[in-house]
């Protein structure tokens, strides 16, 4: 079955440039050129990934991809200015998965949404397989991609739930920024260990009971992030 993608900017060249190049590649293309537009299209259709700009009239991608995030977990690669990385930080704090500088070459935006989707397919299990793990008051189902502390809903980003599935699938282990980095977003990411930092702190503050003093997901100061359950 072709991937859905949704591309959201409100310049139309560039739409009609990354729909023509993503068609070419078998995948299905819906587009938005504006921010109301956008949220709902995300709430009506099923998409594998959205394309998100930042700068766009009515609502900016920041509100669309926070406002995403009450209802879906579809991944989101944002498109931000060049350097500009406080737009960058702030994408993933609202709950982006990625992001990409503009301007940008066409087969960059390829791979990175074919590098996202591979990770999500092979992090999604077969559905007669339904994997379960448990440790303390955590419940991960790996086939919904849902989690539940103390039996209530969790709701994670795609890159916040690999991270907290490694963390609780390897307890006690130590992993390096470095290592995470390459673990969650692949060899072939281009963004640095910022990222992982936003991540683990955005993961705290919705499962940690006091993200300040945390319970599940410790730092190894000098060194990384651990899990204790």
């Amino acid at each position: 079955m072709a991937k859905k993608v949704l591309v959201v900017d409100d310049e139309k060249l560039i739409v009609k440039g990354i729909r023509f190049s993503l068609e070419q590649d078998g995948m299905e293309v819906d587009c938005a050129y504006d921010g109301e537009e956008a949220l709902k299209k995300a709430k009506d259709h099923s998409f594998d990934m959205i394309l998100l700009d930042i700068m766009l009239p009515k609502l900016n991608g920041f509100e669309v991809c926070q406002q995403i995030r009450e209802f879906s977990m579809v991944p989101i690669v944002m498109l931000t200015a060049k350097g500009d990385d406080m737009d960058k930080i702030l994408g993933l704090e609202y709950g982006a998965d990625d992001y990409i500088t503009k301007p940008f070459n066409i087969l960059e935006v390829k791979a990175r949404i074919k590098a996202i989707m591979r990770r999500v397919d092979v992090s999604s299990p077969p559905k007669e397989e339904v994997k379960v793990i448990s440790s303390g008051d955590i419940l991960l189902d790996c086939d919904s991609r849902q989690v539940k502390i103390n039996d209530k809903n969790i709701n994670l980003t795609a890159k916040e739930f690999d991270l907290l599935e490694l963390f609780v699938t390897h307890p006690s282990k130590v992993y390096s920024r470095e290592a995470l980095l390459e673990l969650i977003w692949g060899v072939d990411y281009p963004g640095d260990l910022r990222t992982v930092d936003v991540h683990v702190r955005r993961l705290r503050e919705k499962i940690e009971p006091n993200p300040s003093d945390p319970r599940y997901v410790h730092t190894k100061w000098g060194v990384g992030y651990y899990y204790q359950g």
